[in-house]
């Protein structure tokens, strides 16, 4: 029984470990977010900073009798001035440091709220100095406040607070009554349990905003891709080359694109021989051929049950249009299903058009008539058509 719960005990601190820990693929989008948040904070920080020791600075100088002849009505003073200070080096800072990484912000940030927190811890140890019945407020209010406003990392969180817990145990500990020590130790572990919940928190919804994005652009791609074969549907083909045809920023450097369209010859008597198994087999067994011909394609897709199309996003030469299709029909025939050769055949239409501007549809038309054509040719050959005039339409309406 001892022995297994010592063997648990391992699981249980790595999993603790676990939890305080940022996942590394939420790590950037932490910081950013932290640094976002913080930049807000420290604004308001500063302001109130900025109001009240203006204020109490005001209080020395104008309505004490003694005004800044006494010793201790110079030390007040003397803080004021620095917690002054460091609101106004943060100020001065905050705009030169956005060109610095999330990470370097952040730290600048989190310095400045710990040189606060020091502050306060001395101001509050002078206090009961001069009075042991002050209380703690000054350095209890200043715990809870920076732990809701400024977000932190989970061992930067925990190394600041116990810094300052061991520092008020030496300063102000031997000042206070063992009471008063109990609750500020508990103020101090509800200030750090605060700043890790909301660490925590924010965690979570990064995690949960990454896999939103993350269904997405797989649901998208879903959208987009033919399931059997994860080549581009027909609607994602003609939306790619509807972009690369009418995208201005492209339109001026572009010359245009080149159009390829395949169909199986006899691809209904493979079904009808070997069954439907098969004929999933070879349209796999195609798509995964397209790929290997056709390495520098910008788009590839099944646009129906045995057509394939394949997009390039310039005008090729003939010879090289020709060459790939040549190399298409060569490596389908070595498709074999269950050790029996397939021997399949393929007619295949080009199109290469040289006018950026071009009508898809037109473009799709006139690949198709070159497809009919190579079948009507006696199928298992490439027939191609270079488009270097605009569309019919588009010279009407010139």
């Amino acid at each position: 029984m001892d022995k297994t719960l010592d063997s648990n005990q391992p699981n249980k601190l790595h999993k603790l470990f676990s939890h305080l820990n940022i996942p590394s693929f939420i790590r950037q989008e932490f910081y950013q977010e932290s640094v976002r948040k913080n930049e807000f904070s420290l604004w308001f920080i500063c302001a109130i900073i900025f109001v009240i020791e203006a204020f109490n600075m005001a209080r020395v100088l104008l309505w004490s009798t003694s005004k800044l002849s006494s010793l201790n009505n110079r030390i007040y003073f003397g803080m004021y001035i620095l917690l002054i200070v460091i609101g106004a080096i943060w100020l001065l800072v905050r705009r030169p440091l956005k060109r610095a990484s999330a990470l370097h912000q952040w730290a600048v940030q989190f310095s400045l709220t710990t040189l606060m927190l020091l502050w306060h811890l001395a101001l509050n140890t002078y206090d009961l100095y001069r009075d042991p019945h002050a209380g703690t407020a000054v350095l209890t209010t200043a715990l809870l406040a920076l732990s809701l406003l400024i977000q932190a990392p989970f061992w930067c969180s925990i190394l600041q607070h116990v810094i300052i817990y061991v520092l008020f145990l030496f300063i102000m500990a031997p000042l206070m009554d063992t009471g008063s020590i109990l609750n500020m130790t508990i103020s101090f572990v509800v200030a750090m349990s605060v700043s890790l919940a909301h660490a925590h928190h924010i965690c979570i919804v990064l995690q949960q905003q990454k896999q939103i994005v993350q269904m997405n652009d797989t649901l998208r791609q879903l959208v987009q891709q033919d399931p059997l074969t994860g080549l581009l549907n027909r609607a994602a083909v003609e939306y790619r080359a509807e972009q690369l045809l009418q995208n201005s920023e492209r339109a001026r450097t572009a010359t245009g694109l080149t159009l390829f369209m395949m169909d199986l010859d006899g691809f209904k008597e493979v079904n009808d021989r070997f069954g439907h198994p098969c004929g999933d087999f070879v349209l796999v067994e195609t798509a995964n051929t397209l790929r290997s011909v056709f390495t520098m394609a910008v788009g590839m897709g099944r646009i129906g049950g045995d057509e394939f199309s394949v997009l390039y996003d310039r005008p090729l030469t003939e010879e090289t249009a020709l060459a790939l299709g040549n190399t298409l029909l060569k490596q389908l025939k070595d498709i074999h299903w269950q050790g029996h050769p397939m021997e399949i055949g393929c007619s295949i239409g080009i199109c290469i058009c040289t006018q950026p501007n071009y009508p898809y549809q037109q473009l799709y038309a006139e690949t198709d008539q070159m497809l009919y054509q190579a079948k009507k040719n006696g199928k298992g050959r490439c027939c191609i058509r270079k488009l270097d005039t605009p569309a019919p339409e588009q010279t009407e309406q010139e």
